[in-house]
């Protein structure tokens, strides 16, 4: 079950380029849109010495085009920064609880593992129901395999019936239903520890 984790966190590593790219991409936009806006702006100059008016309306609203591009564009870039803080802020969250939750995780995994091994899971079944535990559609389960996704959910169908169960959300609620019972009475009134 170990090499699954590493299998998964190179999946969801190839998200992990796309805020550099996308940011590349708006710069070279900008740097475009700017370059246009400073040609459309020498052309107007020259048409208005050229007594060329009418042709500087056209000029004008394409400069104008140009500059709500780039007004745009420094919008998207401030409204990316704010979700990438808040992707660190949720990451750092997620990181706490794993680390505050590992025992009972390493727990929970073994207990998993002795569960898929009773239901006689081929290895290629077995791989495809953890990572639908993990919460991976079927593409993606698809991609990280480097298979069809057809292959995907017929490995878990199959899987599904071995297990005796009729799909995707009994599956997760085989393993997550105890889990998620209301705590105790003791617990509820017992103050939240903080990490400090």
């Amino acid at each position: 079950m170990p090499e699954m984790a590493s299998d998964l966190s190179g999946a969801r590593a190839t998200t992990d380029y796309l805020p550099a790219s996308l940011g590349r991409l708006r710069v070279s936009m900008a740097a475009v849109l700017t370059a246009m806006a400073l040609l459309v702006s020498i052309d107007v100059f020259i048409d208005i010495e050229d007594g060329e008016r009418e042709h500087v309306v056209l000029d004008l609203l394409i400069g104008g085009i140009a500059l709500g591009g780039i007004a745009g564009i420094v919008r998207m870039n401030r409204r990316a920064s704010a979700l990438q803080g808040r992707l660190r802020v949720v990451e750092g969250e997620a990181a706490r609880f794993r680390d505050e939750s590992r025992a009972y995780l390493s727990g929970l995994s073994l207990a998993i593992d002795r569960q898929l091994t009773r239901w006689a899971l081929s290895p290629a079944e077995r791989e495809v129901v953890l990572l639908l535990l993990k919460g991976l559609s079927h593409k993606e389960i698809a991609t990280v395999r480097s298979c069809s996704e057809r292959t995907v959910r017929h490995q878990a169908r199959v899987a599904y019936r071995k297990a005796g169960l009729a799909g995707r959300v009994e599956l997760a609620a085989f393993f997550l239903e105890d889990l998620l019972a209301p705590p105790s009475q003791d617990e509820a009134t017992r103050p939240e520890r903080t990490a400090g």
